[in-house]
């Protein structure tokens, strides 16, 4: 797919969803706020309680770039677990490797995070990983192997350059820009995750 096709595909995705998915696609998402199609503007029936349910999730997974099949499984991790099935959610989906590498600064989008963890640009502790969806441990140092830092893409994340369009980044990151290492000081909780998401709609979807 070339670049201008993978443009126009996510601002229609954010359209459809009621969210910018990249910076790209702010523009475009400002320009038409309204879902795509020949009667995105016309006055639309209220959804029904399963599609406002249904749309909320695919916001969620849009915003993390994960299969549907990769957001059920941890959906029942999340359920198994201590505490707020939706809260339990966002953490895991937040310690995946590509979103911290996108929280740190270091890519621009999460579909760049992924590239470079794919491409075994990204390291853990030392060790190169190339899952994306790798669970970082709090106290774990995510970094860019050293003969990668030189790279282009590198040197712009290291000089800053995509703090214009990246949320500030969240307490539970102790981010070096300058040396693209970022340690995940503790687990993240819901109210400092940047997304858009109201997580009890994904979790009355699963639970139905």
């Amino acid at each position: 797919m070339t670049a201008p096709a993978r443009t126009r595909r996510q601002a229609r995705a954010s359209r459809a969803l009621g969210l910018p998915l990249t910076p790209k696609a702010v523009k475009y998402f400002e320009r038409r706020p309204y879902p795509p199609g020949e009667h995105g503007r016309a006055r639309r029936r209220a959804d029904s309680d399963y599609s406002v349910r249904l749309k909320e999730k695919q916001r969620l997974r849009a915003q993390y770039g994960i299969r549907e099949a990769q957001m059920l499984n941890l959906f029942k991790e999340a359920r198994r677990a201590e505490g707020l099935t939706g809260e339990n959610l966002v953490e895991l989906l937040e310690m995946r490797l590509d979103a911290l590498v996108l929280r740190s600064g270091f890519a621009r989008t999460i579909a760049q995070a992924r590239q470079l963890v794919v491409h075994r640009h990204i390291l853990v502790d030392g060790e190169r990983v190339d899952r994306p969806s790798f669970r970082v441990k709090p106290g774990q140092l995510v970094h860019v192997h050293s003969r990668s830092e030189q790279m282009p893409p590198f040197q712009v994340a290291a000089a800053g350059a995509h703090r214009d369009v990246l949320p500030t980044v969240p307490g539970y990151l102790d981010v070096s820009i300058e040396k693209l290492q970022a340690k995940l000081v503790r687990r993240p909780q819901r109210v400092e995750v940047p997304i858009t998401c109201e997580v009890q709609l994904v979790v009355e979807h699963y639970a139905r």
